[in-house]
């Protein structure tokens, strides 16, 4: 069987940051050291899901749900521990080192078949489609022409329930095209999952088909329906057209993205190849990643409504956490009624580039939007406008993009710039439930000394080095939870860089897991490093006094029942004159 060296998962880990990782899928907003936002694992309206950036680690005080990002990705997309590697490495540009050649070769034979699987599919949706003349009738309609049906591979998924599985049955298992995505299983029942629908195949990074989206016909709903989550597609990584931009001769001075595989279509068609579309998703970070990988400007196209202007805001907070002064973000809004698409159409190539060229940059959609969210003079509405915008600059680094954005709120707010910035980079204000949860977590541990070394060494496991020269722990497991202290230790000088998520994810499985889990919630993040050493070192002196007051309690239990060997009293003695010398009664 193939395993995935615990090597690989450390690395994994340390280059993973699991508030970008769970804000890309649940937006995050700060709150002091952490992070916070309604649990994506149970129902509530207060949140109590929080993700500390320190500890590399979420924890949700409402269901009790808590983990790396290993087992958050495992638990939000129902992943297996391997999938979740398998994710977290493909994120950051890592090929997954499988011990066991023979398992190795099997995945990936594995993985290959379901690339021809869909291969397969997207040809046989070709061929129906020159069948269908409903079909070709839409996409004359839209405006597609052969050229552009051709290049993005557009087919047609018949009306029956079995057209498909018919078709490639005799060439592929039925496990096979469930895993690829092709086939839906209700009860007892399985049938294809594209029926009567417009199918734009959704290609990789390669050009290898992991996907597809499906946009009825006449009447139904969904109006579309992409791929299920599977091994290959994970819809809040991919961007379709992503690979024709890569292929495109154009110059990538920035990209352009829209919401429909229409729109990335007809601005194809009209010229305009430098375009990409979300899939059916609202944008995340990891897309943002992966398109500034290309280009240094992205261009957010919307409708210019109500519901487009909420949409922008969501792309600008998350756009946020990914800008930096050499990176810019503009939003381009489209009349009321238009998409990119029918606009295109109706105005021509050179009025959208026009539209384009004169985008709005974010920090005026920014500062804009929270002067139409909070309008009038007031010094309340003031007061609320800098509120809200503290809650959400949080996540933009410093720079030059930075202070002018909060010289410009000072003018708007009647504040000296000073006054803005002090307010600004005050920390969160506690929240009520912060401060219940702030109590619940002293109540709910009683931290011995054994504990808070645990609990200090996770929070930060380059504590060892102060210690690793030195003869620390008692050589029994007294105080109790000392054997599992000493195995930490041992883990870090064979690891000297490893971090608090890898070193929690070495127990997964064991009956270890939970308690670290639980020591490392409840400890305090926001102490700093220095006062971290010192209590550190002075809960260690105090598991050693510990485990001397329990040797000598011991000795003298035995020299009352039987006697004492030479050996024993000379240790009894220098145990007691160490206590004595400690002031220790």
């Amino acid at each position: 069987m193939a395993r995935i060296p615990q090597s690989f998962i450390d690395e994994v880990l340390a280059r993973t940051d699991i508030v970008e990782l769970i804000d890309a899928r649940v937006p995050l907003k700060r709150a002091g050291h952490e992070f916070k936002a309604c649990c994506p694992f149970h129902q509530e309206k207060t949140p109590s899901f929080y993700v500390s950036p320190k500890k590399q680690f979420f924890h949700c005080f409402g269901c009790g749900a808590h983990g790396t990002a290993i087992g958050f990705l495992m638990d939000y997309e129902r992943l297996s521990f391997f999938e979740a590697i398998e994710t977290l490495a493909g994120q950051l540009g890592l090929k997954l080192p499988l011990e066991g050649a023979a398992a190795d070769t099997s995945r990936k034979q594995g993985r290959s078949r379901l690339y021809e699987v869909l291969e397969a599919a997207a040809q046989w949706y070709r061929q129906q489609l020159s069948r269908h003349s409903g079909a070709l009738g839409y996409l004359r309609q839209r405006g597609v022409d052969e050229d552009a049906a051709e290049r993005f591979s557009i087919g047609y998924a018949p009306a029956g329930w079995d057209g498909l599985r018919q078709e490639l049955g005799s060439r592929f298992s039925l496990k096979e095209l469930e895993e690829a995505g092709l086939l839906a299983r209700k009860n007892d029942r399985v049938y294809d999952r594209f029926r009567d629908r417009i199918m734009f195949p959704i290609r990789d990074a390669q050009g290898r088909i992991i996907g597809f989206g499906g946009r009825v016909l006449g009447e139904g709903a969904p109006k579309y329906l992409n791929s299920n989550e599977t091994s290959l597609f994970h819809k809040g990584r991919e961007l379709y057209g992503l690979y024709e931009v890569r292929q495109s001769r154009q110059s990538l001075d920035r990209v352009l993205i829209v919401e429909g595989y229409m729109d990335v279509i007809g601005l194809a068609q009209a010229g305009i190849a430098n375009v990409v579309a979300t899939l059916g998703t609202a944008t995340t970070v990891e897309h943002l990643q992966r398109l500034y990988r290309l280009t240094s400007h992205l261009v957010f196209c919307f409708d210019g409504d109500r519901a487009g202007r909420r949409a922008a805001w969501r792309a600008l907070e998350q756009a946020l956490s990914v800008l930096s002064d050499e990176r810019e973000v503009s939003f381009l809004f489209l009349p009321d009624g238009q998409d990119p698409d029918s606009y295109v159409r109706q105005a021509g190539s050179e009025a959208f580039q026009g539209m384009l060229r004169q985008s709005t940059p974010l920090s005026k959609f920014f500062l804009d939007e929270l002067a139409r969210r909070h309008p009038g003079n007031t010094m309340e509405s003031r007061a609320a406008l800098l509120s809200e915008a503290a809650s959400i600059l949080g996540k933009l680094e410093a720079g030059a993009l930075r202070e002018q954005i909060i010289d410009a709120l000072a003018l708007e707010t009647h504040m000296s710039s000073a006054q803005a910035r002090k307010f600004l980079a005050a920390p969160a204000r506690e929240s009520a439930i912060g401060r219940a949860m702030k109590v619940d977590r002293e109540q709910s541990v009683r931290l011995t000394p054994v504990r808070t070394a645990i609990s200090l060494l996770l929070m930060y496991p380059q504590l060892f080095a102060d210690i690793s020269a030195q003869k620390i722990l008692p050589d029994d497991d007294v105080p109790p939870g000392v054997g599992l202290l000493r195995s930490l230790l041992e883990i870090l000088y064979a690891n000297p860089h490893m971090t608090t998520a890898a070193l929690l994810e070495r127990w997964r499985g064991r009956p270890e897991q939970d308690h670290l889990s639980k020591l490392l919630e409840w400890s305090d993040v926001s102490m700093e490093e220095s006062r971290a050493r010192k209590v550190f070192l002075d809960a260690l002196d105090r598991i050693r006094q510990q485990s001397a007051s329990n040797r000598v309690e011991n000795l003298l239990a035995l020299a009352r029942k039987q006697g004492l060997s030479e050996a024993q009293k000379r240790e009894l003695n220098t145990l007691l004159r160490a206590r004595r010398a400690s002031g220790h009664r």
